[in-house]
């Protein structure tokens, strides 16, 4: 008796051959596989419009309300002298910043929008689109701002109020400006970047002096998807 059974070699000329991939499913695969790559883009995008949406409406909107709430409560800006009034942001050309810019607001009875956390409602943390943190920081601060003089194409420097948004993605920067006055470019409107909002040698429209090709600290495209998004500051005037 046969301790193993007996293998037939004739068998193994009979089983199916292997074979590898045709072209039209490796395509196929390829295929498959693109638009699943293409629909988490899409999503990661709709989820990040979605969140500058939220900044836009629910935390920007909600300090410009803050201040003209602050205004038309105290008959003062914030930060000014309630005796002897200057109308002027701080009562000079300093910054209204961190807690002393929160403590202001709550001491006047002006409820503040939802920030970051307790105590830090004036940042707000989002993604940028490589999928890294940034945290935009709202300040307010009386500025130098280029408006029309007595002649078209003539500009001339006036001190106003604005509230001072700070890291602002290139996108987000974009988007804000479009929103808030329809006009998405830094020199003119009533959002600008902090380096455009005073030239009056400059007559026309620029575009932000940042992209979303370039890193974080750099000025030059480095197209690098995992580096952090460079950023801006922008100003947007006050009402008064």
């Amino acid at each position: 008796m046969r301790l193993f059974p007996f293998r037939d070699r004739r068998s193994r000329s009979r089983a199916a051959p292997q074979r590898g991939f045709s072209m039209l499913e490796l395509s196929v695969s390829l295929v498959v596989i693109g638009l699943i790559v293409g629909a988490i883009a899409i999503g990661r995008d709709l989820q990040r419009n979605a969140s500058y949406q939220r900044i836009s409406s629910g935390f920007v909107q909600g300090w410009l309300m803050a201040y003209d709430a602050y205004a038309a409560g105290t008959g003062t800006v914030p930060g000014d002298s309630a005796t002897a009034p200057t109308g002027l942001v701080n009562g000079n050309t300093t910054e209204l910043c961190g807690t002393t810019m929160l403590n202001v607001f709550l001491a006047a009875g002006i409820r503040l929008p939802q920030g970051r956390a307790e105590g830090q409602a004036d940042r707000y943390v989002y993604l940028d689109s490589n999928g890294n943190p940034q945290e935009m920081q709202v300040c307010f601060q009386n500025v130098a701002w280029a408006e029309p003089g007595a002649a078209v194409g003539v500009y001339v420097s006036r001190p106003r109020n604005a509230m001072v948004l700070k890291q602002m993605t290139p996108a987000l920067a974009s988007l804000l400006d479009a929103q808030i006055d329809g006009n998405p470019d830094a020199r003119f409107g009533r959002m600008r970047e902090n380096t455009q909002a005073a030239q009056t040698a400059v007559v026309d429209g620029v575009a932000w002096s940042v992209d979303e090709r370039m890193a974080f600290g750099n000025a030059a495209p480095t197209t690098l998807d995992e580096s952090q998004v460079a950023v801006v500051t922008g100003l947007v005037v006050m009402n008064r």
